[in-house]
Formats: structure tokens, C-alpha cells, sequence
């Protein structure tokens, strides 16, 4: 069964970039988000920068930091940018 793939996107951009956009509308820096979270500084910046996953318990700690902003959410960024990445990398190998 063949996919349409032309209804997603072209570029895939990062749930760490709203995060970034987010945490500094809030005025908080990355560093204080990490020690809210209880995580390092260096996970959330890779996360910012797109090199790290937002994982289950990611968003679960996002929640509970920006109460307002449910988990699922987090999730859904993250899986639609991974979905996107993949649907580039068959564009880009003609698939």
C-alpha cells in the first residue's frame, strides 16, 4: 500500500525550539528549567537544539513545570518531528 507523504511538511523542526520559545516567554532560563526538572543543564539544551528525544518522562516533567502544557502534547511534538525526519530521508533516497 503506498503513503502520501506530500500532506507533511518539508522541513522538520524540533519540539526543542518551542520549548526555547517557550521558556523564554516565560523568562526562564535554561538552567532553571533543568533544576526544576530535576535534569541536567546539557539534557536540556540538547533537547533545544534538537539532539535529544523529549521521552515520556520528559514531558511528564514539562508538565509538571508549565502546568498548562499537558505531557501529550510534548509527545506529540516529538513524534511529529521524528515522523517528519523519516518522511524527508524517503523523499531524499527517492522512496
Amino acid at each position: 500500500m503506498a503513503t502520501k507523504t506530500s500532506a507533511y511538511p518539508d522541513v522538520a523542526i524540533p519540539p526543542g525550539e518551542y520549548l526555547a520559545e517557550e521558556i523564554e516567554a516565560r523568562g526562564i532560563s535554561q538552567k532553571e528549567l533543568a533544576k526544576r526538572m530535576g535534569r541536567p543543564v546539557n539534557a536540556i539544551n540538547e533537547i533545544i537544539n534538537g539532539k535529544k528525544a523529549i521521552t515520556a518522562e520528559t514531558a511528564l516533567q514539562l508538565e509538571e513545570v508549565m502546568p498548562e502544557i499537558p505531557a501529550r502534547f510534548w509527545l506529540s511534538l516529538e513524534s511529529d518531528y521524528q515522523l517528519t525526519r523519516a518522511l524527508i530521508k524517503r523523499r531524499q533516497h527517492g522512496q
